[in-house]
């Protein structure tokens, strides 16, 4: 082991201080503050060390609790006398007996991403991220390759939840739900990376990475862009490839903006809504906002004879590739700082003008993310 230690001015100045001939005991006494400094090394390691076994040990615990409260048995590699995980399931057991919750695949789902979280020490919001709360991501295609998703953990289009900001843990707001196949090829990507891949596969020759052509990679990078803190002028330019996940944060107001305007094209009345909006604008926005509106209905009004609300949500998502749409939507979101932006997403929720549920959040936004520590448990 290599070790540092960096003195103070304290022990500078005595270091300096010359010592008198003769002094016969100065090794001894430097040997022996040089073995205290160990020593009270060694106790603060053996303090980190005991602080994250601690949490590990309770949240296993916490977690066999919860496994037994709702009836259910944890994979049996967890079930040996020495893990956490089986001596909080024994004792649920014991106490609960048959006066166990109902149980359904939400909450074996939400067992499961706890254990997987929890044996690779990441951090895991348990007051927010909830079955019911994993319950209102689910979806029957995955976002990114549009394939049907099913329940066979062999498959590769098998349901799986996916962090889609690395460096966070698993926290409300940062969850999607995607097809395995599609999060095993993100990795731990950000959105500039798979922007970059889909970039590279439409060069050539390559077309296809981790199974997911360019178009799905692009999709990939959209998806992840709406948790990634940016500058409002690159936000601004980034096409609404894909639609954001229920119960998503968006960092960025200008998609937050960029989402709901196109939201508003999948359910009748959305001419009288795209109105009001463009009346809460100033005169210059209204015009390029109108402009932006023009080249958006035509792509929609083809669509209009659709009735499988994912089909719509792909025609919307695909107009977006449309370049005199997305020219138009630059141009009028540059007229537009990013408080006005939030402030435009604001008025319009306050006045019933989206047609979903729109939370602002603040600066609470990432409680639970455990970014200051790169999504990683508390050792504490």
């Amino acid at each position: 082991m290599v070790a540092s230690i960096h003195r103070n001015a304290a022990d500078n100045a005595a270091q300096q201080l010359a010592l008198p001939m003769g002094t016969q005991d100065a090794e001894p006494r430097l040997g022996r503050r040089s073995e205290r400094l160990e020593e009270r090394l060694a106790e603060r390691r053996a303090d980190r060390e005991e602080e994250a076994a601690s949490s590990h040990e309770r949240v296993g615990f916490e977690l066999g609790w919860d496994y037994a409260h709702h009836g259910l048995t944890p994979p049996v590699d967890q079930l040996f006398r020495q893990s956490p995980l089986q001596q909080g399931w024994q004792l649920g057991r014991s106490t609960f007996g048959a006066r166990t919750l109902k149980s359904h695949r939400h909450t074996q789902l939400w067992l499961s991403l706890r254990l997987h979280a929890w044996q690779r020490g990441r951090n895991f919001e348990t007051l927010l991220v909830t079955p019911n709360y994993l319950q209102q991501l689910d979806t029957t295609h995955c976002p990114v390759s549009r394939l049907a998703l099913n329940d066979d953990a062999d498959h590769p289009q098998c349901r799986s939840i996916d962090r889609v900001r690395d460096d966070a843990g698993y926290a409300a707001g940062n969850l999607t739900l995607m097809s395995h196949a599609a999060n095993q090829a993100k990795s731990d990507r950000g959105w500039q990376q798979c922007w970059a891949m889909a970039q590279s596969l439409r060069q050539g020759p390559m077309t296809l990475a981790g199974g997911l052509n360019a178009e799905a990679w692009e999709r990939m990078a959209v998806l992840a862009s709406f948790v990634t803190p940016m500058a409002h002028e690159l936000a601004a330019t980034l096409p609404l490839l894909v639609m954001p996940s229920n119960r998503m944060r968006l960092f960025n107001p200008v998609q937050a903006l960029q989402a709901l305007v196109t939201r508003q094209l999948a359910t009748p009345g959305w001419s009288q809504r795209l109105t009001r909006l463009e009346a809460l604008m100033a005169t210059q926005q209204r015009a390029d906002f109108s402009k932006f509106v023009l080249a958006l209905v035509p792509r929609v009004l083809r669509c209009q004879s659709l009735t499988d609300p994912m089909d719509i949500r792909w025609a919307l998502e695909d107009a977006w590739r449309d370049p005199l749409l997305q020219k138009r939507w630059t141009r009028f979101a540059s007229q537009l700082t990013a408080e006005q932006a939030e402030q435009l997403v604001q008025r319009a929720a306050s006045k019933h003008l989206s047609n979903v549920h729109v939370q602002s959040h603040g600066s609470a936004g990432t409680d639970g993310w455990a970014l200051e520590r790169q999504g990683f448990r508390d050792a504490a």
